[in-house]
């Protein structure tokens, strides 16, 4: 009973997972509708990787926390 009550949630990791899947989708939906045009410049490519590597650190961290 007691190891049942020492183990870490896991739910930070899939709450993170989650929004990095959801955000993977959307990128996905978004590119192949304007797959010629987009990202429309370097600034708006520069954010979606800056926003991608924060949600893959993200979810790293969590897995590495509860793990």
């Amino acid at each position: 009973m007691l190891l049942l009550a020492a183990e870490t949630s896991k739910a930070p990791f899939y709450v993170a997972a989650g929004v990095l899947v959801c955000w993977a989708f959307v990128l996905f939906a978004i590119g192949m509708r304007r797959h010629e045009a987009w990202p429309a410049d370097e600034r708006t490519a520069r954010a979606l990787m800056a926003i991608s590597a924060v949600l893959v650190l993200t979810t790293m961290a969590t897995a590495v926390a509860t793990a």
